[in-house]
């Protein structure tokens, strides 16, 4: 898993910027103001490494922030996450402008870019901290989510779906070292045989979701 085979690699890739690789240039930080008008969803399905690069790859979403949800722990660290006995999973919030993608649209992207059958577990990682979840913010999201759900299983995508489903009631952002890791890191074993080839994966199989 993650935890156990890449640790000492976080601290080293940490001290990097993005520049690491010549072609990789820094994102620039959207402005609190216009955060401030977007709209916000909430995701987990596996390394947040992999869930960011994937969202960040969407028309219409403006920022990701990798951090931690639905658990008891107050201010978790990762390394407390990685326990498995915070409660937590890897989240995303996503602020995306609803006037170029809709939060069904990603419903889409969450469905289509990892496993929803292999409860507690995504590709290597396993733990609760990888499931997978919907964090709704409001009835609306949530009958959502819920309708997607009956409509893979009534067409038969999945024979089932463990995604768990339920209210948002606090995100923690990661470590600082956590945010963009897919860009700031390119070299890292990990990204390259994981988080890539899943990124890669849906930027392949859906290129008119992705930003121009």
């Amino acid at each position: 898993m993650k935890r156990h085979f890449f640790l000492p690699v976080f601290l080293l890739f940490a001290l990097t910027a993005c520049g690491q690789s010549a072609p990789v240039k820094p994102k620039e930080p959207v402005p609190q103001s216009e955060l401030d008008t977007l709209q916000k969803a909430y995701f987990a399905s596996g390394c947040f490494w992999c869930v960011e690069g994937i969202f960040e790859s969407v028309e219409g979403v403006r920022e990701v922030v990798s951090g931690y949800s639905g658990g008891q722990t107050e201010n978790p660290t990762y390394e407390e996450v990685c326990t498995g006995r915070t409660g937590h999973a890897e989240t995303v919030e996503i602020y995306y402008d609803s006037t170029k993608v809709s939060y069904a649209t990603l419903l889409k992207v969450f469905f289509a870019s990892h496993d929803p059958t292999t409860l507690n577990r995504q590709g290597p990682d396993g733990g609760t901290q990888y499931r997978s979840a919907i964090f709704y913010r409001n009835a609306a999201e949530k009958a959502a989510a819920k309708a997607y759900i009956d409509s893979l299983l009534e067409n038969k995508v999945y024979a089932k779906v463990t995604t768990e489903l339920s209210p948002l009631t606090i995100f923690y952002p990661a470590e600082i070292y956590h945010q963009n890791y897919e860009c700031r890191n390119p070299n890292n074993p990990y990204v390259q045989n994981v988080s890539l080839p899943r990124i890669n994966s849906f930027k392949n199989k859906f290129p008119e979701l992705l930003k121009h």
